[in-house]
């Protein structure tokens, strides 16, 4: 009795082997990678997060501190209180290049997914005034950096 179900089991392992995996389906383009950046995000508040793309920059020192403006693209209608968030470094960064997050807070109700211009202003009064050479505005899909006049 023993023989025949050693036979039997060797049968279905030979069987089994013989079985191949279907191929696999032609995989969906991959999403384009996150924009990588030196520095650690800062923890997003409730409801806030980046933009999706910046278009164009502008930095000045100013009385007040560094002066930032840029022109981009929300995810939709209806996004408020945009603004910056610095990126947290563990040593400066090598380069003189600090990086921000561009962030927005998100409509409350669900609308259109419809690209839509925003322009978000901001200053930086107590930035690193001896080693800033430029900074890298960071968003969802891209990244510009703009260099201080002058370095």
């Amino acid at each position: 009795m023993r023989g025949v179900l050693t036979a039997a089991g060797l049968a279905a392992l030979v069987c089994l082997a013989g079985c191949s995996k279907p191929a696999p389906e032609a995989a969906a383009p991959a999403a384009p990678a996150a924009p990588k950046g030196v520095g650690r995000m800062q923890q997003f508040y409730a409801g806030q997060d980046q933009i999706e793309a910046v278009d164009s920059g502008t930095i000045a020192v100013t009385k007040d501190g560094l002066s930032m403006t840029v022109k981009g693209t929300a995810a939709g209608p209806g996004y408020i209180n945009a603004g910056f968030m610095r990126r947290i470094y563990a040593a400066q960064p090598k380069d003189g290049v600090y990086e921000m997050d561009v962030v927005a807070d998100k409509p409350a109700a669900a609308g259109a997914a419809a690209p839509t211009p925003i322009e978000v202003k901001g200053a930086w009064a107590d930035y690193p005034k001896d080693r800033l050479k430029g900074v890298k505005f960071m968003t969802k899909t891209n990244t510009v950096v703009v260099m201080l006049p002058g370095s």
